[in-house]
């Protein structure tokens, strides 16, 4: 079989073309995910330990932090991990090695209103629904439209 340009274009369409069909495949709905994350929500708020604010935020305790606590304007270095309700790992400065550092005021609603309920040198769990998170938009390929989203968020200092 003699390689030219076209059956290498050829195939490289064949297999772009299988991809796009297995993505589709696995893609779920807007709908779909919105519902899926009020069900997770639901179910997360019954757990022990498990606090549900005003807005629907849910945190978790992990260690207790002994500073102070950030304003909505502060600016903070934090590590975290973030995982779709499913598992998915989508983010973590851990992996990158080195923590991150941002005004609290320029994140998703979500993580703006989770740290405020921190102190310095604590860590917590963030379970947050699509509406404080990245909404209908979702964001880049491994966060859907109304997808909810957990953080482990380790508050390290308020600048």
């Amino acid at each position: 079989m003699k390689i030219t340009q076209q059956r290498i274009i050829a195939t490289l369409i064949a297999f772009l073309l299988g991809f796009a069909m297995l993505s589709m495949a696995n893609a779920t709905t807007p709908e779909e995910n919105k519902a899926a994350g009020e069900a997770f929500l639901a179910e997360n708020a019954k757990k022990p330990g498990v606090i549900t604010t005003s807005s629907g935020l849910q945190y978790q305790i992990i260690t207790e932090g002994t500073g102070k606590s950030p304003s909505a304007t502060a600016n903070v270095t934090v590590h975290y991990q973030g995982t779709t309700i499913e598992g998915k790992e989508f983010d973590s400065s851990y992996k990158r090695g080195a923590p991150a550092s941002f005004p609290l005021n320029r994140v998703i609603p979500g993580w703006t209103e989770g740290l405020q309920l921190m102190k310095e040198g604590g860590k917590s769990r963030l379970f947050i629904p699509s509406n404080l998170a990245y909404g209908e938009r979702g964001a880049g390929r491994d966060i859907g439209p109304n997808a909810a989203l957990i953080f482990d968020v380790e508050l390290i200092k308020i600048q």
